[in-house]
């Protein structure tokens, strides 16, 4: 009867601000407002992601003798030598085996370490497959390499010495792997843009109502906690149509963009309709963790200067929970990965991330009921620190600066 009477309450405290927050002149405002910065961000998540997926080192399987990849070695350390801030592709080698075509497509599925392509036929007659560009970084750093194993073993004109001939596949577990990875990456920024735009409205929520003393009128007619639930959901709801229509302009972007839709961008492990499900999901476990803190957080300030003065280190706060759950994309089982996972202000983050690289379904299920329990404890602390703090209800806080004064 308590939690009936608790949901009633904030289900009248959340339509009233709801109401008034929508309905307002300024609501349109806001929903065009963010469309710059948003745009802005996913420009610079784009460059970020192309330099980081740039930087990164792929693994060639080379299918040959132990003398030709010996060679091979030797040339990939001359060209490291010549090149030291270069990412070069990494050569790992594999025996010959009967059946050339099963051996290629294994190495090609290989998980551990993804492989982005493989390198037969030694160095009379090599063939690379792989999911490469024709003419990109990898290719010419393989074409170097062989035609200086070829100098150094003294028959770079023989005849039977045949130029590095390319087959392009469609895929491979390398492309895959660093493709899932700019997804993760890309969902985490999506997430964190939208989190700093949204939740730190919360941090103001409670100032204008303190000023006049409605706080105190609706304290005096329904539980602090029924306030506090009903303004962070009616924020959340809030919240939710402007990324309804931020998607809906975003979307119709990419199919212009693109001209492919969805289908011309790196898929995650889930797919993406259960990915594309779990992104407002996430959003919305996001920032009732978040806007539970800055709802507690602004509901002890005074003066909108107060709120001022706490935005800087709460959007810092922000950028180091981001930066915390984006350590773990590319190794979704790792420790980091798991430490960002349970920890509850940055596992929306690092869940979503996971999602983009893992497609295990049931850790996000545990991750969700997980972030619930501590939406309702954050809630329920910062309930109680206002009812004292402010209200003046119940035992009065005193910090241990005011125990020795006292």
């Amino acid at each position: 009867m308590k939690a009936r009477e608790l949901i009633r309450s904030a289900f009248v405290i959340g339509r009233r601000d709801f109401t008034a927050t929508v309905m307002s002149k300024a609501f349109l405002l806001f929903l065009l407002g963010p469309l710059f910065p948003v745009l802005m961000g996913v420009a610079f998540g784009g460059i970020g992601a192309r330099i980081d997926h740039g930087a990164e080192r792929p693994v060639v399987a080379v299918v040959a003798s132990p003398d030709d990849f010996a060679r091979l070695s030797a040339s990939h350390a001359r060209l490291a030598a010549v090149m030291p801030d270069s990412p070069l592709v990494i050569l790992s080698r594999h025996d010959p085996q009967v059946d050339a075509a099963r051996q290629r497509d294994q190495l090609l599925h290989q998980e551990k370490p993804p492989v982005l392509g493989v390198l037969e036929g030694g160095l009379a007659a090599p063939h690379f497959i792989g999911a490469v560009s024709g003419d990109g970084r990898t290719i010419r750093q393989l074409m170097w390499m062989i035609d200086d194993a070829r100098v150094t073993d003294g028959a770079r004109d023989q005849p039977a010495r045949r130029p590095l001939a390319v087959t392009i596949t469609d895929r491979s577990t390398g492309s895959v792997s660093a493709a899932r990875a700019v997804t993760a990456y890309g969902g985490q920024a999506l997430l964190f843009i939208l989190t700093i735009l949204l939740a730190g409205m919360l941090l103001s929520q409670l100032i204008e109502e303190k000023s006049n003393k409605v706080i105190e009128i609706l304290a005096a007619a329904v539980p602090v906690d029924a306030i506090f639930l009903g303004k962070l959901f009616a924020m959340l709801a809030m919240s939710l149509i402007g990324i309804a229509v931020w998607s809906i302009a975003g979307a119709a972007a990419i199919a212009i963009w693109s001209g492919k839709g969805l289908s011309g961008l790196p898929g995650p492990a889930v797919g993406w309709p259960t990915f594309l499900a779990l992104v407002p999901l996430y959003f919305a476990m996001s920032y009732l963790l978040i806007g539970s803190v800055f709802l507690g957080i602004g509901s002890q300030a005074s003066t909108v200067r107060e709120v001022q003065t706490l935005s800087m280190p709460v959007t810092m706060a922000q950028v180091m929970l981001f930066g915390f759950a984006s350590i773990g994309v590319g190794d979704p089982n790792g420790a980091q990965a798991i430490a960002a996972a349970i920890f509850p202000l940055s596992s929306p983050f690092a869940m979503l991330g996971r999602a983009a690289e893992d497609p295990a379904l049931w850790p996000h299920l545990a991750a969700i009921l997980w972030q619930a329990l501590w939406v309702a404890l954050i809630l329920r602390v910062a309930a109680g620190l206002f009812r004292r703090s402010v209200l003046k209800s119940g035992q009065p806080i005193r910090w241990f600066w005011q125990r020795r004064t006292s």
